[in-house]
């Protein structure tokens, strides 16, 4: 198993640890589906905007060069087990900003880690094809 494969299981399991060990905790959501709006939400969805949307720069660029190359799929990974946790917690404290701009991020965040395996997967193919060309050349 490679060395990325065992840090997503480990962040995973300690995840899934943390949110085994709250049962207790109950979701509030008469208070997530309210009308009415006020200042702390407006403030809240646009700091939610501007950090959620702080990876998708990388996204476009990875799938404009159609490379892996300059891409840590750590980072994206980890980001996005840690946002599920911050959904979670969006859904405790009843924020509907915390949802909303988190579950985005977690969206945006896995595409990225996806887009990086897909073109790792290319490249790699690529490299063997090329490799099994110059060896039939000999």
């Amino acid at each position: 198993m490679s060395r990325f494969n065992k840090v997503t299981l480990g962040v995973l399991f300690l995840t899934l640890t943390a949110l085994t060990g709250c049962q207790h905790l109950v979701v509030h959501t008469e208070k997530i589906v309210k009308a009415d709006v006020d200042l702390q939400e407006i403030v809240g969805l646009l700091a939610g905007f501007g950090t959620t949307f702080a990876a998708f720069p990388d996204l476009i660029a990875m799938l404009r060069r159609r490379s892996s190359a300059g891409m840590n799929p750590r980072m994206s990974t980890i980001m996005g087990a840690f946002q599920i946790l911050w959904v979670y917690y969006g859904l405790l404290i009843a924020s509907r900003p915390v949802i909303i701009w988190n579950v985005i991020a977690v969206v945006i965040n896995f595409l990225t880690v996806g887009a990086y395996a897909y073109f790792l997967r290319s490249e790699k193919a690529k490299s063997l094809t090329a490799a099994a060309g110059s060896q039939s050349s000999v």
